[in-house]
Parts: structure tokens; C-alpha cells; sequence
């Protein structure tokens, strides 16, 4: 198996006429997201093997998250069905961060999701070479907080990969972050959400703040990713790739994959650049679908990330293509946002 990722994901309900707001809409589109099972299913649709572990309602919600990350390849076969919680549900706007708007309503509290616990995964099922997790897991429950510090703190031959996630409605605990982070082999973090959490400004002042994990990538929106790799009984090496320009459907989904890029780098044995060039173009296709990852199949939209497997030209010289017809109402932007899948 190539990644493991454990976490959350729900139900995600955005209103079917583009540019409606929540309180206006009267019909939504459904599909499935979590922030988790986004990188997951974005791999295994680049051909990786990936497993999503997590618990859902025993209900019609909990069957179609299920299925639909099932749908992508994805081996589901450890997923608990919790018959007294219920499947996790969010409605989001499709420009809800994009646009800065307050676009986004979680009904997620008591959630089959947030009873997972230390010991609920055995060792077979969490074997792999890459383990991801998120700060969104940590600040579910006591319980899931406790099943992330026994992830992180066991010995394993698996490379932990830790994205920040920073969501300020769910009050995350600074300090588990940092300690999390630390125990980690890879992390990602946006500046913006370092800086909100802990108080450093830029990705040196992070990596002075997370000098442990062997591999930190900084994203600063925009503008770019900083990657710091450090090998045994030597110093830092400090790469920059700066973004491509992208026309912004919707925003969700963006750092989801930009991850999934960047470890499809890792599992594919690229090289530091090339990862930050691939994790760029990652992001890129899922700036371009209206959902958190490309629907299964969609090769229009998915392309540009999955091939080549080695990305030599220039940054601004690849940008993913835009989806088959422009949604009407849509922003155009060249920004991708901080902010991610729930």
C-alpha cells in the first residue's frame, strides 16, 4: 500500500445554481469531502494504491460517502459503520473561500467520525509506506485527539505526513498542532495558518519553530511553496517553486491536492523541485472542478496532474487547463486560497 490516510469526511452540499448563497438556495449538488480522503482519492486516481480509514453513520449518508470514495480506487474496507452516530454533513458555497465569503455551515458534532479512539485501527490496516493525517482529526474529540498522538508517537516504518489544516471554528489546540507537527516526517502548513496558530511570519521563522520533521513545505497561496529537506548529519536545503496562474472554479479541495502532488513526488522518487512542481499542478486541477477532487474518469481536468511523471518546464509554463465550459457566475481569480477541505 502507498498512503494510509485517516480522517474524517462527509456529506458536502453546495447550492446547484452557481453564484446562490446558502441562505438562498433551494437545490444542491451532493458530493462527498474530507479533507483526508481527498489525497487519498486524488492518488489512486494517479495510480496509487491508497486505503481511507475512518468511521461513518450505519445510514444512507455514511453508504454514499463510502461509495463515493470507493468510486476513485480507494480501498475502503476499513471503514467502520457507527449504528448510533451519524454520517458528518456540510454545506458550502462554490466561491465560500474563494471569494472570502461566509459560505460554509458544518453539522458535525457527535459524528460517527469524531468516536475514533487509539486502538480502533490495527496495525495491517494502517501499513503503508506514506501515513497521512490532519490537524482537522486532532480537534474532533478528546478521542481523536489521543488516536493522532498514538499515531505519531509509536514507532512505525511508515513516513508520517501531517498537514496543519488550520479551521478556526473548530478552536484546534495550538500546542497539540506544534506537537504533532514535530513528530511528523512531512508537513504541511500554509504561512497564513502558521501565523495564526503560532505567531511566525514566513517560512523561515516556521522552520526555525519546526526544526524536527525531516521535509517541511510552507505554501504561501499564490505566490508559492518553500520546501525544506534536511538528510541525516546535514543542514537544510531550501527550495522555492513559485505557483502557476490558475482561473479559480472553486476553492475547496486546493491544499488537498497540492498534498496528494507532492507525495505522489515522494512515492514516485522525485526529486525536491519536481515535487513542488507536481503538488503545484495537483492543486491546480482541483482549483478547476466545482468539488473537492476531479469526478473519477474526468481525464480533462486531472491531466495536467497526473502526467508527466517528471515536470522539467518552467512553473508558469504548465498551468492545468481550465474545466470543459466555464461555469456562469464563477470568479475569475489567479489566487489560490489558504483554506481547504473541512
Amino acid at each position: 500500500m502507498d498512503l494510509v490516510a485517516v480522517g474524517e469526511s462527509m456529506v458536502a452540499l453546495r447550492p446547484a445554481t452557481p453564484g446562490a448563497g446558502l441562505a438562498d438556495a433551494d437545490t444542491f449538488v451532493r458530493t462527498a469531502g474530507g479533507a483526508e480522503s481527498n489525497v487519498a482519492c486524488a492518488l489512486a486516481a494517479a495510480g496509487h494504491r491508497t486505503r481511507w480509514l475512518s468511521r461513518v453513520g450505519d445510514d444512507a449518508f455514511g453508504r454514499y460517502v463510502t461509495a463515493g470514495v470507493a468510486a476513485y480506487g480507494v480501498d475502503v474496507s476499513g471503514v467502520v459503520r457507527d449504528p448510533g452516530r451519524p454520517t458528518g454533513i456540510y454545506f458550502r458555497t462554490a466561491a465560500d473561500r474563494a471569494a472570502g465569503a461566509d459560505g460554509v455551515a458544518y453539522y458535525r458534532a457527535g459524528s460517527a467520525a469524531s468516536a475514533m479512539a487509539p486502538g480502533c485501527f490495527g496495525p495491517a490496516l494502517l501499513a503503508a509506506r506514506v501515513l497521512h493525517l490532519t490537524g482537522i482529526t486532532a480537534a474532533l474529540s478528546e478521542g481523536c485527539a489521543d488516536l493522532l498522538l498514538a499515531l505519531t508517537g509509536a514507532p512505525r516504518a511508515s513516513l508520517v505526513s501531517f498537514d496543519l489544516n488550520h479551521r478556526p471554528a473548530l478552536r484546534q489546540d495550538p500546542a497539540l498542532l506544534l506537537t504533532l507537527a514535530r513528530r511528523a516526517g512531512l508537513v504541511f502548513a500554509g504561512a497564513d495558518e502558521a501565523a495564526a496558530l503560532w505567531g511566525t511570519i514566513g517560512p523561515a521563522a516556521l522552520r526555525a519553530l519546526l526544526p524536527e520533521p525531516a521535509q517541511l513545505v510552507v505554501k504561501e497561496g499564490a505566490r508559492g511553496a518553500t520546501l525544506f529537506t534536511r538528510e541525516s548529519g546535514t543542514g537544510d536545503t531550501e527550495v522555492f517553486v513559485p505557483a502557476p496562474r490558475v482561473d479559480v472554479v472553486a476553492a475547496t479541495g486546493a491544499g488537498d491536492g497540492f498534498a496528494a502532488g507532492y507525495l505522489a513526488g515522494v512515492l514516485r522518487g522525485l526529486g525536491p523541485e519536481e515535487r513542488l512542481r507536481l503538488a503545484h499542478r495537483f492543486a491546480g486541477a482541483a482549483l478547476a472542478t466545482p468539488g473537492d477532487v476531479p469526478p473519477p474518469g474526468d481525464t480533462t481536468a486531472t491531466a495536467s496532474a497526473t502526467t508527466p511523471a517528471r515536470v522539467t518546464a518552467p512553473a508558469r509554463a504548465t498551468a492545468p487547463p481550465a474545466p470543459p465550459a466555464a461555469v456562469p457566475g464563477t470568479p475569475r481569480t489567479t489566487t489560490p486560497p489558504a483554506e481547504d477541505t473541512p
